[in-house]
């Protein structure tokens, strides 16, 4: 009963995450496109202190948007704040992280083949890399190198790859990926809270003094919106990471994981380009070759996959007996695993056909990935992967 609730927990805290990361990834895209798409207001809206202006229509309706180079010169009884979407996805994001990978850490964090940590050693890990990289990025915001975007972003990204492949070196390999996952969110959200939210308070109260705020305070609030934004795509596909082992499953991984944040900030260097109205094809064309090859690089060395197909014929009875032992304590319809009660997305080896009709993807996830058994709980050998490889290719 202890697994089942754990499970309806997982699942609610999981869906409450996505849906609050939507609100809050939608509303970074959606303002970094109307500030760069603000168009020079008439001059009737200029003399009231209007910067640009922006007609739209969805839902039915004409929208009038404007922009106001400081302030209006009375504020409005009811001023929108844009802030618990950031806040509501860094607490379910954080909840999520304690419920799956703190409170599964014997099965989620530690990869006794790289070290035997115990669960709080594993978790006291996981919270310094977050303390860790949020110090590292608010220090680097208060040195001069915040002023030059490109070196900015080159020295945070050689940082997170450092910080990657530390973590890969102690915990298993999705811990370190969701972990640089919550470094970037965690820094995400501190942009929110510690930056953006006070330079907006003080704008308004400037405002409401009848005073013209200090465009300081609004500019320095817009650079931490745009690193946000640049963000948005690395940190969703890190979400999406944990399902697929040929990324973080593979010897490099951690180099995979920097090439594709750089990719997808690339990507959505086009897309905030082309609201200024400059369309460069290329960028969307390169992030995808970039991707392409970044895939090609990743796959399996042949001599790996020799190493399924050389050697003697595997018989089923030499097969069973290696999934028996290493594979069937949670992938099975009596799992006996301590955590997984019940077989992982119903995926069960009780039988031939069973294990026949998934033999991609246990070629793709035990074999050459070594992605599962997860975190090798069952201490499944090298020499039993490649004996499980012959008999899955001879299928």
């Amino acid at each position: 009963m202890e697994a089942y609730i754990h499970d309806w927990l997982h699942l609610l805290v999981r869906l409450l995450h996505v849906i609050t990361a939507v609100a809050w990834i939608g509303a970074s895209f959606y303002f970094v496109w109307l500030d760069n798409s603000l168009e020079t207001p008439p001059k009737e809206k200029a003399d009231k202190g209007i910067k640009g202006d922006l007609w739209a229509i969805h839902g039915g309706g004409f929208y009038e948007i404007a922009k106001y180079r400081n302030a209006p010169a009375t504020l409005p009884k009811h001023l929108h704040w844009f802030k618990w979407e950031a806040y509501s996805t860094w607490l379910t994001g954080m909840a999520l992280l304690i419920v799956v990978f703190y409170v599964g850490a014997q099965s989620y964090m530690i990869d006794s083949t790289k070290v035997d940590l115990t669960s709080w050693q594993a978790i006291g890990i996981g919270v310094g890399s977050l303390l860790l990289g949020f110090g590292f990025y608010e220090a680097a915001c208060r040195t001069p190198l915040i002023k030059h975007d490109l070196a900015f972003g080159l020295v945070m990204l050689a940082f997170l790859t450092v910080m990657a492949w530390a973590l890969s070196q102690v915990l298993g390999d999705r811990a370190a990926y969701i972990h640089i996952g919550a470094i970037i969110g965690t820094c995400m959200a501190g942009n929110v809270f510690n930056t953006i939210m006070p330079s907006q308070r003080v704008m308004v109260e400037a405002a409401a003094k009848g005073e013209t705020p200090d465009p300081y305070y609004g500019n320095k609030a817009k650079l931490r919106s745009t690193h946000n934004n640049y963000a948005t795509i690395p940190v969703v596909f890190i979400m999406l990471s944990n399902h697929f082992p040929i990324t973080y499953g593979h010897e490099y991984g951690w180099l995979i994981l920097a090439a594709l944040i750089l990719t997808g900030a690339w990507a959505r260097h086009f897309f905030n380009l082309r609201h200024h109205g400059k369309t460069k094809p290329m960028i969307l064309v390169s992030a995808l070759a970039a991707f392409v090859v970044i895939a090609w690089l990743a796959k399996p060395a042949e001599q790996a996959a020799a190493a399924t197909t050389d050697g003697p014929r595997v018989t089923d009875v030499q097969a069973l007996s290696i999934i028996g032992d290493r594979c069937t304590a949670c992938h099975s319809a009596n799992a006996t695993d301590d955590v997984f009660k019940v077989a992982p997305a119903g995926v069960m080896f009780d039988n031939l056909d069973q294990i026949k009709a998934m033999k991609d993807r246990i070629l793709a996830r035990s074999v050459h990935t070594h992605d599962m058994p997860f975190l090798n709980k069952t201490q499944m050998t090298d020499d039993e992967r490649a004996v499980l490889g012959r008999w899955l290719e001879q299928q």
